[in-house]
């Protein structure tokens, strides 16, 4: 029965999260029916098998999904969780609060000391690599799309900081300003200043907000089409966190702690 519990669990979060991120990824939206529908089955199937096969376990439960709802809560205010990923990593504290060891064994061998006690911590540690990975692609296609071309990477940001361009150097890329109108999931990350002399500033956008996307594109076609500016533009593809997260958690329970991998063999 233990086992029947664990795997409904295991199997409850990859289902939930996976329709999510396949909803995030195409229209941007996860309602939030989807989380009511999975946190209440989350929770009761997580508390049963503690209760009647772990009861020491429940306290530490509690403190699990406190900490990963404060965690999430933090994350999302300052800006660096959208609301499905906070509920998303709620509702995974709910079901998987510690890794299924009796379920599952990592490819790796490993079952990192936080997955033991902390599993969506290990979840979201290897779904900021994999995000990570991610910046490092699309570095390297500017980069070879600058020495393919020849064109300046930042003509017309030259007041801009360094770190400002370092960021959207990892997480943007040129686009038209005709494929910005039509790929809506493409974010401009870059804005027309104008003033009262009819003189105009170029600026990077280091947050991209959805509320002013469309003024902003609106400022940068006018500005292509009067000739201020060339056509191409700086644009993120603004992927789902959601999709990372999906990722990670599949990564934790089949290879494990990726960063708790990697320590563990750089110690040996």
């Amino acid at each position: 029965m233990e086992t029947v519990l664990a795997i409904t669990r295991t199997s409850l979060s990859s289902i939930f999260l996976l329709y999510a991120s396949l909803c995030d990824y195409k229209t941007r939206e996860v309602s939030n029916t989807l989380w009511i529908l999975f946190a209440p089955p989350a929770f009761a199937l997580t508390f049963i098998e503690l209760f009647l096969y772990e009861h020491s376990q429940l306290l530490f439960y509690g403190i699990c999904f406190g900490l990963t709802s404060a965690f999430a809560v933090i994350l999302f205010y300052s800006g660096g969780f959208g609301g499905a990923d906070a509920k998303a990593l709620m509702c995974l504290a709910l079901a998987l609060p510690f890794y299924p060891e009796n379920l599952l064994t990592p490819i790796s061998g490993e079952i990192s000391p936080i997955s033991k006690t902390f599993f969506p911590m290990s979840v979201f540690s290897n779904s900021v690599l994999l995000a990570a990975a991610t910046a490092v692609y699309i570095f390297l296609r500017n980069i070879f799309r600058h020495i393919r071309t020849d064109e300046k990477l930042f003509e017309g940001h030259g007041n801009e900081s360094f770190g400002r361009k370092v960021l959207v150097l990892v997480t943007s890329y040129k686009v038209s300003v005709d494929k910005l109108k039509q790929k809506w999931h493409l974010y401009p990350m870059e804005d027309i200043e104008e003033n009262v002399e009819n003189t105009f500033k170029r600026k990077l956008i280091v947050i991209p907000k959805d509320e002013d996307r469309n003024a902003i594109v609106e400022r940068l076609t006018k500005a292509v089409e009067t000739g201020k500016i060339k056509n191409n533009v700086w644009a993120t593809p603004g992927l789902p966190m959601l999709i990372f997260i999906t990722a990670g958690l599949i990564i934790a329970l089949f290879f494990g702690d990726i960063i708790w991998v990697c320590i563990s063999s750089l110690l040996r």
